[in-house]
């Protein structure tokens, strides 16, 4: 796997985050960068550690499915991709919930719930041999900054951005996955 479709990977998975960062910069009467590091940094573990959970588990299987492993990485990417396109259409029937003080709890759940899809991938990478740690690291790394951005621009300009971001992460993991399928059934050489 290059750096690049590393990149597009985390920014793909990151987009969760960033929506609900969004959310989260919105609610914010002002600005507190502490609280934007904080939502950052809850968002980056949890979406570095899930991938590393999902490698750990899918490296049980990976001998077994070496034949069809990536049909199971493009099935797997265009699942979560197509989930985050159809959530970034669905109406909310409520509105965000605001609240100035940071709940610890509350953004763990939200942490966990924007990064069940990174455990997928963590399963894809254990069948494409992918260097796990560095890949991890990497996800965890742009998702931190991805968020605290995400913040900065919710606070300042709302949820214009929420289901554009949500549209783009999508693609991109059906993107990657055709990607994968491709080069495996040789109609894509790069």
């Amino acid at each position: 796997m290059t750096l690049l479709e590393l990149f597009l990977i985390a920014v793909g998975l990151s987009m969760d985050a960033f929506a609900v960062a969004l959310c989260k910069g919105l609610c914010m009467k002002r600005l507190d960068y502490r609280q934007g590091l904080t939502i950052a940094g809850f968002f980056g573990f949890f979406q570095g550690a899930m991938p590393l959970l999902g490698w750990l588990l899918g490296r049980q299987f990976s001998v077994y499915i070496t034949s069809f492993d990536h049909w199971l990485a493009f099935i797997l990417l265009s699942l979560i991709g197509a989930k985050m396109i159809h959530e970034a259409f669905k109406k909310d029937a409520e509105d965000p919930h605001c609240e100035i003080k940071l709940d610890l709890r509350e953004l763990t759940v939200l942490a966990i719930a924007t990064s069940i899809d990174a455990l997928a991938v963590g399963i894809t990478f254990a069948f494409l041999a992918v260097d796990i740690l560095p890949a991890v690291n990497f996800i965890g790394l742009t998702t931190l900054v991805l968020s605290f951005f995400g913040v900065v621009i919710g606070n300042r300009f709302g949820l214009a951005l929420k289901n554009k971001a949500e549209i783009a992460g999508g693609s991109v993991l059906i993107l990657i996955g055709l990607k994968i399928l491709f080069e495996h059934l040789g109609l894509l050489v790069l």
